[in-house]
């Protein structure tokens, strides 16, 4: 049997060995926030035609069609700068055929006041006995995109190491693959991405002696250590995508995706098998060199507190400028994917070395 072969065997085989664990219906959430301002600003919806460094995110598919060295930079806060969202990818083609990518993910929230220690052996307060902590989520990427035997087919593969921390409390390692497809034809695009297609698998070390301070602070709570394993279950990304021509100078992409969690939620559509979200999202550029976009998902059954049930979602903008190889981008979006938290404001560059070779 060939390698490649022995591999896909893999992949479809870890998630029954692990079906035993304890699979989280939200685990690892801080990789569901998306990267890239251009995406954000349409709602998410570019699974089917992600085509640069990004697509190491979105879909590593999407990273044959890079022809030079790109890279991509982006920051984002919210709640009140409490939060920072940090993001940094590299991409190169390694043929005419196929492309890897490297990203780095960084979700933190820095400067906790850690209290545990507040009150003395006496009973007395002392705010010198206060100390400052970070709880951070990493994660490190490595991807791999390739057409197919047929020009229009394009496969990717991402490798990822989670590290999340919490302060001297707590801190685990996590190890997972996302894999994706795209295909087009004739101005029309599809797009699928697997999420933790073998699950990722996440082990947590605590700090006993740390939560030995904790214990008894709250009577009847804290009595016993968490679990220390943690199962991300696979998600997919379903899109669709046609591209327009309107005129001399002007270019439309509109996309439709189906985000799939395999648990009931509060999406639009959810059963006890699934849940599904969609979005969509619409760009228009002219010529290339300035973009518009809109994005429309994050579709959610809510109860309101005198039981009546209602739909919210979430409404994105965008703007892009592209010029000599430089893409800056914006976005008016709730990266946190939560219904009541304040819209964000975020930017992201991406830099093409191809126009300089020209």
């Amino acid at each position: 049997m060939s390698l490649k072969y022995k591999f896909l065997l893999f992949l479809l085989l870890t998630p029954l060995f692990l079906k035993a664990q304890a699979f989280r219906n939200y685990s690892n959430e801080f990789l569901t926030i998306g990267v890239d301002a251009a995406a954000l600003g349409m709602s998410k919806t570019v699974v089917a035609t992600t085509n640069n460094v990004n697509a190491i995110y979105w879909n590593p598919a999407g990273l044959a069609g890079i022809e030079d060295y790109q890279g991509s930079l982006m920051h984002a806060s919210y709640f009140a700068g409490i939060a920072n969202y940090n993001y940094a990818a590299f991409a190169m083609p390694i043929d005419q055929k196929s492309a890897i990518a490297f990203s780095v993910i960084r979700f933190g929230v820095d400067d906790i006041l850690n209290t545990t220690e507040l009150i003395d052996g006496d009973g007395n307060i002392d705010f010198n006995r206060v100390s400052l902590f970070s709880a951070a989520d990493y994660a490190f990427n490595v991807a791999y995109g390739r057409n197919l035997i047929f020009k229009d087919v394009k496969f990717g593969i991402n490798a990822k190491v989670v590290r999340r921390i919490i302060g001297d409390f707590a801190a685990s390692w996590g190890f997972g693959f996302d894999a994706g497809i795209q295909f087009e034809r004739n101005n029309w695009h599809f797009g699928m991405m697997v999420r933790d297609i073998t699950t990722t698998f996440n082990s947590w070390s605590i700090n006993e002696t740390e939560f030995e301070k904790i214990k008894n602070a709250i009577p009847g709570q804290n009595q016993n250590l968490p679990e220390t394993t943690e199962i991300t279950k696979p998600k997919v990304q379903l899109g669709i995508a046609k591209s327009f021509r309107i005129g001399r100078f002007f270019n439309l992409q509109s996309e439709i995706d189906l985000n799939i969690r395999f648990a009931k939620t509060n999406d639009v559509v959810s059963t006890d098998f699934a849940s599904i979200d969609p979005a969509m999202g619409f760009q228009l550029d002219y010529d290339k060199i300035a973009f518009l976009r809109l994005g429309i998902g994050n579709f959610q059954n809510t109860t309101e507190f005198d039981n009546s049930k209602s739909l919210s979602m979430q409404p994105n903008f965008g703007l892009g400028f592209l010029y000599k190889g430089i893409q800056v981008d914006y976005a008016l979006t709730n990266i946190g994917s939560v219904g009541n938290a304040l819209f964000s404001n975020i930017f992201s560059i991406t830099v093409d070395y191809s126009f300089f070779r020209r």
